[in-house]
């Protein structure tokens, strides 16, 4: 693997984004990590990784950022993980238009605004990988994660239209799907949860309880979690191998949703999906 390899890798403060960049740069990748943050971003630099401030619910931040990429690159990028996003709990009918938008403006818009600025210079070198990461909650909808179910199966809808239409290119595009990983995403969730849902307002108030304990315990907060590292080997196997996976499930329990997704009414899932808490 040549050393001349960049990666651009964005929500790199923590957890999976965190780990795949100092992975990468052990491995002898040209890591750019990103963070929304400027403490987190002077954080990432003090590892001795390349690292620029990016909010991805800025377009101005996203212009600026593969600005300086290109800068930093000449031009020549081989991959980008689009690894940035956060989840807004709540139930759907709880969920203001403005949360919603954004949700979505993270997780959806400002992602694929970045990779659009970024397949130019793919196209260009002949070659490239794209690598979005998903979740198990872009293949089925689990109950109170309704903004982030929604923002996560729009992305899976734009990265598999993406892949049709770069055939040729020489750019690949995978998904990352993982179930429960070891990271900060709850305490994230909890205080968007505390921010912009009110629970004493809402028919959902005896659940909201329950959810408030999960979001705030500490560890593994379900089954079959794994470390972020978990992530970052498929992220690694769609950077090197000669075919990359158009998908690449994490854990248990995507697995076992991707299976049943496929084998079992919609009806028997629904059942099943609403015991998962």
């Amino acid at each position: 693997m040549s050393t001349a390899k960049t990666i651009l890798i964005t929500g790199c403060s923590s957890g999976i984004g965190y780990t795949t960049a100092i992975e990468l740069q052990n491995r002898g990748y040209k890591v750019i990590a990103t963070a929304r943050k400027a403490e987190d971003v002077d954080c990432l630099a003090q590892e001795g990784l390349t690292a620029l401030q990016l909010d991805l619910a800025d377009s101005a931040s996203i212009q600026q950022a593969v600005k300086r990429v290109i800068e930093l690159t000449n031009g020549e990028i081989y991959a980008l993980f689009n690894n940035g996003a956060f989840g807004q709990p709540g139930a759907v009918e709880d969920l203001s238009r403005d949360v919603l938008r954004y949700q979505f403006e993270t997780n959806v818009f400002g992602t694929q605004e970045l990779t659009n600025l970024i397949i130019p210079l793919m196209r260009k070198q002949g070659r490239g990988r794209i690598i979005y990461n998903s979740s198990v909650l872009g293949l089925v909808a689990m109950t109170y994660r309704g903004a982030y179910n929604a923002s996560k199966f729009a992305l899976e809808g734009l990265a598999d239209t993406l892949r049709l239409e770069l055939q040729g290119s020489g750019i690949h595009v995978s998904l990352i799907e993982p179930g429960p990983i070891l990271t900060n995403f709850r305490q994230n969730a909890f205080a968007l949860y505390k921010k912009n849902i009110n629970p004493a307002k809402s028919v959902h108030q005896k659940t909201y309880q329950a959810m408030e304990d999960r979001l705030q315990q500490e560890g593994p907060a379900a089954p079959f979690t794994l470390p972020a590292m978990a992530v970052t080997e498929k992220v690694i196997h769609a950077l090197e191998s000669k075919r990359p996976k158009v998908r690449y499930y994490v854990t248990f329990p995507t697995y076992l949703f991707g299976t049943l997704k496929r084998l079992l009414p919609a009806s028997w899932l629904d059942a099943l999906l609403r015991k998962v808490k």
